[in-house]
Parts: C-alpha cells; sequence; structure tokens
C-alpha cells in the first residue's frame, strides 16, 4: 500500500509510475516490432522505443531534481495492457489483420500513459515544477505523435484486411 501524505508525494510517486511505465516498454516495444508485417507499423515501434529511452532519461532528470533517486513503482494496469498486446501480436490471424490489432493494442498503451502523463502535469503545475511539466509535456507531445503514427497504421492494416477477406469469400 502506498503512503501518500502530501501532494509532493503524491507527484513523486506518479513519476516512479510513469518511469515503470517507460521501463515496462522499453522492453516491450521491440517485441511488437518483430510481431509486425507491417513495415511501417515495424518501424514506428522503434522509433517510439528511442523515444521511450528518451522518456526514461527525462524522468531520471525529475527525479534528479526532486533530489531522489529514479525508482519505479509498479503499477499492474500497464502489465495488463501489455500482454493484451502480447496476445494479440500471437495471434493466429491474416497478416493486415494482425497488425491492425497489434497497432490497436499500442493505442492502448498510448492512451494509458498519455492519461498519467496529463495527471503529473497537473500536479507538477500545482507543485509549480515548471521544469518538471517542461519535461512533461515534451513527453506528452511524443505519446499523441505516436497514437497517431499507430492509428494511421490501424486503418491501413485494416483496409487491407478488408481487402484481402473480399477476395477470399470461404475465410468469412
Amino acid at each position: 500500500m502506498a503512503t501518500i501524505p502530501n501532494p509532493a508525494k503524491g507527484f513523486h510517486l506518479e513519476i516512479k509510475i510513469l518511469y515503470d511505465i517507460e521501463k515496462q516498454l522499453e522492453v516491450a516495444l521491440p517485441k511488437m516490432a518483430e510481431a509486425a508485417t507491417d513495415p511501417e507499423l515495424a518501424e514506428g515501434f522503434l522509433q517510439h522505443l528511442r523515444e521511450t529511452e528518451q522518456q526514461s532519461k527525462r524522468l531520471e532528470q525529475i527525479f534528479d531534481m526532486l533530489g531522489m533517486p529514479p525508482e519505479k513503482h509498479t503499477m499492474e494496469g500497464i502489465r495488463g495492457i501489455i500482454a493484451d498486446g502480447t496476445v494479440m501480436a500471437n495471434a493466429d490471424a491474416p497478416d493486415a489483420l494482425r497488425d491492425a490489432k497489434i497497432a490497436g493494442s499500442g493505442r492502448d498503451v498510448e492512451h494509458y500513459e498519455m492519461a498519467c502523463y496529463m495527471n503529473a502535469i497537473e500536479e507538477a503545475g500545482a507543485l509549480g515544477l515548471t521544469d518538471a511539466v517542461s519535461l512533461l509535456e515534451e513527453t506528452l507531445k511524443e505519446e499523441q505523435n505516436a497514437d497517431q503514427i499507430l492509428m494511421a497504421a490501424l486503418q491501413k492494416n485494416l483496409a487491407l484486411a478488408g481487402s484481402e477477406a473480399a477476395k477470399d469469400p470461404a475465410a468469412g
């Protein structure tokens, strides 16, 4: 059980949660890229991996601002979302449909992250931590961009999957 006696400790907890999320994604993103058959989707995951590594470093800067060592606080939500993505990556489905499902799972992760970053921005702002707000906002923009890339991959692969299904009436 977490003890949160004041807003500063609440913000510190939020940063530890975000750090855990980013570290989990540093492991998961290469696997998602490997599972994707769509080269653009795979590259999108690898690009976001590079961003994720920088996001972890930004969080480490915030820990430093707080005078605390980088530390993770485990939250099961992200683990469940990543596990759901693994199920989609391993699904027995036509390539385009599986890629659409992988992209959708990636969007699930991005939305979870965006919500957490928005909360952290509000908390940092309330505490007057303007440098932390700037770092968190930079990451939020990257998460929003990743969501747009994944949405485009989802749409493209759904269209491809629909075209493939239309060509094979026996598949329905």
